[in-house]
């Protein structure tokens, strides 16, 4: 080739950069973790010896699993497993939006350090993590146990870290079960994010006034210490926060966000107790009156990334954007003010204000559902992806792939496979027995110990936890009690404005009779956790014939009011299951639109 023509043509090359491999970070939420083969620095108790394997585990009850929204044993596999598969697909990022620990005990750090540096050294994954209400569970470390550990004779056994705690007689003593707080939290997990790394291009935090162009690792690393991330949440009392943001690779820099506002309840009281402030769980409500100083720290980072030509990808514990895809004040007239979570969902507000403090996407956990919410106002767009949690259903994680500062992936990747999830049934089976014998107690379902897979054990987990604990809680006791005896004909008899019996084009009334008003309570849970990936646990007959039945009481005009009732559900069941893409999307920030994949 002539000389002349070579030399043009790597000039002309040289006029475009290469293109960049597309960035895939991994999100994992809600992991909840609880070390089953940990042990306590000061006690020798390791747990009970498990008949099938022979080994130790610290595990709790079957039963209080089944009332709660998340499991508190098999997510250790599930955990494994999601790590696994991210491995296996070569991604080396991975960022974890709060509660990864079981209300933050010294035990579970250790466990959860030493799993997360067995996949950084096996698999260069780097993970990045921040904080959530169950880690810590207040400010500053406090005394804690729990009733619901299996003991030996297959009762409750209680683990406090102090005398005089608790319930049960039945106890172990150790310092390791209390919640610990902030610095304890720091002093375990901060290879994870929460200090920077050498190899890290950008690491800085809201205290730290130095712009992007001055960064050093030295001044980053002096500003990472516990002394320096504190704030004045009311006057007189400093917390810390730990937020941070890091450019982990060229061009894309993570916001982790300590959405955590720990507001004390007596202003006069000591600012170093930590009973003496309130828990987290409302999220971002409170950080719009006590923790302003996230807002104008987030509008910096945008500014500053929007001038250095960096993306940005904020994540943190709690969600920005409505979570029940407009279904909030539907829920609100038919429940209650205080059911179904609602005192978690963030005002319109807080999506206003990080809209305007420049972010454009943010990846939350804290409710343990799949979802994708969006906010648009003038040539601004927010978009909110609520990151599943491996310990209810629907158990997942997310996957985002940034192909350019514009054009970004979400896929949704559900965990249905996992092995040993079963490894200790045969200590639920010891559980079960002992609990037989107390005639007071609501037995749970022990058919869940015939369930094949980890999707199938969690499925099982959403129903138990809807009969044991939703209906009861968030339901009004008349309507449920009539509403309980109508199978899916009378419903479609009910749904129509005129007594007749009218056939709707297309459907037979008698093929309604197959399910009955609880399986449609059970499909709405379904939808309220997993979104539009709960379609394939619900027949598609039943999905054609609750379609029906919206339209069908959309129009019915009845003042009666248990028809009316009957109404708000079947719109929140259709709200519910027709959102925004909330499984696999592809997002266009330049010209803000979503589309499913």
């Amino acid at each position: 080739m002539n000389k002349r023509i070579f030399s043009f043509l790597l000039f002309v090359f040289s006029l475009f950069p290469a293109q960049q491999k597309p960035v895939q970070i991994a999100f994992l939420s809600d992991v909840h973790f609880q070390d089953l083969y940990g042990s306590f620095s000061d006690h020798d108790f390791k747990g009970i010896v498990n008949p099938g394997t022979g080994r130790s585990t610290i595990l709790r009850t079957m039963d209080s699993q089944l009332h709660s929204t998340r499991i508190f044993n098999e997510n250790y596999f599930a955990f494994l497993k999601a790590l696994d598969d991210i491995a296996a697909k070569g991604i080396k990022i991975v960022a974890m939006p709060g509660d990864f620990s079981d209300d933050g005990q010294a035990y579970n750090l250790r466990g959860l350090h030493r799993i997360l540096d067995q996949y950084h050294q096996k698999y260069g994954i780097d993970f990045y993590i921040t904080t959530g209400n169950h880690d810590p569970v207040g400010p500053f470390r406090q005394d804690a146990g729990k009733d619901d550990f299996l003991g030996l004779d297959g009762k409750p056994l209680g683990i406090y870290s102090k005398e005089n705690m608790g319930k049960i007689t039945n106890k172990i003593i150790t310092r390791d079960i209390a919640e610990s707080g902030y610095l304890e939290v720091l002093g375990e997990l901060k290879d994870f994010g929460f200090y920077p790394k050498k190899e890290n291009l950008y690491w800085s935090t809201p205290f730290d006034p130095d712009f992007y162009k001055n960064y050093s690792y030295e001044k980053a690393l002096r500003n990472a210490d516990y002394s320096k991330r504190m704030y004045e949440v009311s006057k007189g009392f400093s917390v810390p926060d730990l937020s941070y943001v890091v450019e982990p690779v060229k061009g894309v820099w993570m916001i982790a966000i300590d959405g955590n506002t720990y507001i004390p309840k007596n202003l006069n009281g000591n600012s170093n107790d930590p009973a003496n402030y309130r828990g987290a769980s409302i999220g971002y409500n409170n950080v719009l009156t006590n923790k302003k100083h996230l807002i104008q720290w987030v509008k910096k980072i945008t500014d500053e990334a929007k001038a250095n030509g960096k993306t940005v990808v904020a994540f943190t514990h709690y969600p920005m954007v409505d979570f029940n895809d407009g279904a909030t004040n539907d829920i609100r007239n038919l429940l209650g003010e205080k059911k179904w979570q609602l005192e978690r969902v963030p005002e319109e507000n807080v999506a206003k204000a990080f809209m305007e403090a420049g972010l454009k996407i943010h990846f939350a956990g804290h409710m343990h559902i799949n979802d994708t919410g969006i906010r648009k106002e003038g040539n601004q767009m927010l978009i909110n992806v609520q990151v599943p949690s491996l310990a209810a259903y629907q158990p997942a994680y997310k996957i985002l792939t940034i192909e350019s500062p514009d054009t970004m992936e979400v896929h949704t990747e559900t965990i249905n496979d996992v092995p040993r999830f079963d490894e200790l049934f045969p200590l639920y089976e010891k559980e079960y027995q002992a609990l037989s014998k107390d005639k007071s107690k609501t037995l749970w379902n022990k058919d869940i110990l015939n369930t094949a897979s980890y999707h199938d054990f969690m499925l099982f987990h959403l129903k138990e936890l809807v009969r044991l604990r939703m209906i009861p809680d968030d339901w009004p006791k008349d309507f449920f009690e009539k509403a309980k005896l109508l199978n899916g004909k009378d419903i479609l008899l009910m749904s129509q404005n005129s007594n007749a019996e009218l056939k709707p084009k297309g459907t037979d009334p008698e093929s309604f009779r197959k399910w009955n008003f609880e399986d449609l309570l059970f499909d709405l849970y379904k939808f309220q956790s997993a979104d539009e990936l709960a379609k394939k646990d619900i027949l598609k007959e039943r999905l054609e014939q609750y379609q029906v039945l919206e339209k069908l009481f959309e129009s019915n005009t009845s003042q009666d009011p248990f028809i009316k009732q009957l109404k708000s559900v079947f719109k929140i069941l259709s709200l519910l299951s027709n959102g925004d893409p909330a499984d696999h999307f592809r997002i266009d920030l330049k010209n803000k639109t979503l589309k499913r994949l």
